[in-house]
């Protein structure tokens, strides 16, 4: 059986009341969530083309969190393939900074494996 689509107002991991942020980190937080709005924040692509790009993530993964992230506003489908919709491009401009900060942090988790 398979999860919902996570709804503000509505239940989800980690919320009984589905506060509009629980909604969407229970989204993201779902395998390959943020690999696909990451890997279509560089423009449209087919299914192929991400999955290819996704590390050959499961098909049936692949097709259900598109699923989900068209629900929720964040992927439509357009000329290219999939791509991210206005509301999904506002969203990665929130997440895009964490991409260098992560970087930093694992060099600095290196470092101090080193010492």
């Amino acid at each position: 059986m398979t999860n919902p689509v996570p709804t503000p107002g509505q239940p989800v991991r980690g919320s009984k009341t589905g506060k509009p942020i629980m909604a969407l980190f229970d989204l993201l937080g779902r395998s390959w969530a943020l690999g696909v709005l990451w890997q279509l924040s560089e423009g449209g692509l087919t299914f192929r083309a991400l999955q290819a790009r996704c590390e050959q993530v499961s098909p049936t993964v692949l097709n259900r969190r598109l699923k989900e992230l068209m629900a929720s506003g964040l992927v439509q489908r357009g000329d290219a393939g999939y791509e991210l919709s206005d509301t999904g491009h506002a969203l990665f401009a929130l997440l895009d900074p964490l991409g260098p900060w992560a970087q930093a942090w694992a060099r600095g988790l290196e470092d101090a494996d080193k010492d």
